[in-house]
């Protein structure tokens, strides 16, 4: 197989014009051939328009999958494609630490629409067998959790799917194809906020799905339905961006191994899965051989601490999206997870003082001297 850098930058072009670059294509109006079905219309809502297609076909073969489609945002990604999967009387299990939008999806709206919800842990398989019902039709997860970033076992989802006859889905913002190709690992709808590492400049709101040609066909046709197509531009950058994936995911996961070891030898509790001391390194490094993403989460004291550990970073840019070059920190109980509420939030582990680094490709010794100086504060 062609090597995955290589496959980054060639991997579904078309060419267009015989340019190394495509043009943006905006036009919402085009010829229509009078036997064309409906399908063959180009029209930017169906998304099948060539900035559309050639990102997708590339994502397609980065993850392993048959197909793929890029959507306006990740949220829009995930709900079309639970949405394909799901009717009312349906039964999903549902991973309970994941990101807040999904977890509302979830719980405030799947819910009154009839499917029945079961939040399971995502690193029990024992919780999953407890749970299946007769007209349980999906399991959801996500490969690295948003938090606290624990490690699904893939593999052990997939087998077991397959035995209940369910189909998976997972969100692989944190991971990325770089750590693991998750189609190819057999997950039937591979999910992404490609807002994230995929595009990695923080100038583009996009999401993705990638899975097999039949499952895509129905994914799209909700989205369709639901409008969250994705604009030509966004996904010309989103071509652009995701080309240099493999260089940028690879410096960051360096990066963050470099922080979390200097965090946890600080006496900072650290969530970070390349760490020995993490309850999921073993499954981690037996998914993603030497690399654990570019995510590290550490708990201060309480939420004072840690906005006055925010704000005194110099480097480590305050904002609650992730993935791009530059370092950010948030604190999901005020961001990603504020609308689960203090209850909610308990339930799931996330604390108060919890901060999420999403670390960028700065020079590594220059990021730990920020955090230094700043946890010094303290």
């Amino acid at each position: 197989m062609t090597a995955f850098d290589t496959r980054l930058v060639h991997a579904g072009e078309q060419r267009l014009l015989d340019g190394t670059i495509p043009p943006v294509v905006r036009s919402t109006v085009n010829r229509v051939a009078p036997d064309a079905a409906y399908e063959d219309i180009r029209y930017p809502r169906l998304s099948n328009l060539p900035n559309q297609t050639t990102v997708a076909d590339k994502l397609a073969d980065l993850e392993g999958a048959e197909a793929g489609l890029v959507t306006a945002s990740g949220m829009a990604a995930i709900s079309a494609a639970l949405f394909a999967v799901l009717a009312p009387g349906d039964h999903l299990l549902m991973q309970s630490v994941t990101y807040g939008a999904t977890h509302v999806l979830a719980c405030d709206f799947l819910r009154p629409w009839g499917v029945e919800v079961d939040l399971v842990s995502g690193v029990d398989s024992g919780s999953w067998r407890r749970a299946v019902r007769p007209n349980t039709k999906a399991i959801y997860v996500e490969t690295i959790s948003n938090p606290l970033l624990r490690v699904t076992d893939l593999e052990a989802v997939v087998a077991f799917a397959r035995e209940h006859g369910l189909v998976s889905l997972a969100d692989h913002t944190f991971a990325t194809p770089v750590l693991v190709p998750g189609a190819r690992i057999g997950i039937d709808l591979v999910l992404h906020s490609a807002t994230k590492y995929l595009n990695g400049h923080s100038d583009v709101c996009a999401g993705a799905v990638l899975g097999s040609a039949a499952r895509i066909h129905d994914v799209k046709a909700r989205l369709q339905l639901l409008g969250g197509s994705l604009d030509p531009e966004a996904a010309w950058l989103l071509h652009r961006g995701v080309k240099t994936l493999g260089l940028r995911f690879r410096a960051q996961c360096a990066n963050a191994m470099r922080i979390a070891t200097y965090l946890h030898e600080r006496g900072v509790t650290v969530h970070y899965p390349g760490l020995p001391s993490h309850p999921d390194h073993a499954v981690a490094r037996r998914l993603f051989g030497a690399r654990f993403g570019g995510m590290v989460a550490v708990e201060l004291s309480d939420a004072a601490a840690a906005e006055r550990f925010m704000n005194t970073l110099a480097f480590v840019f305050p904002g609650p999206s992730l993935g791009g070059l530059e370092s950010s920190a948030t604190r999901p109980a005020a961001t990603s997870h504020a609308k689960l509420g203090p209850a909610g939030r308990a339930e799931q582990g996330i604390a108060d003082g919890l901060v999420r680094l999403s670390i960028g490709i700065e020079d590594a010794d220059d990021l730990i001297a920020d955090l230094g100086q700043a946890l010094d504060r303290l």
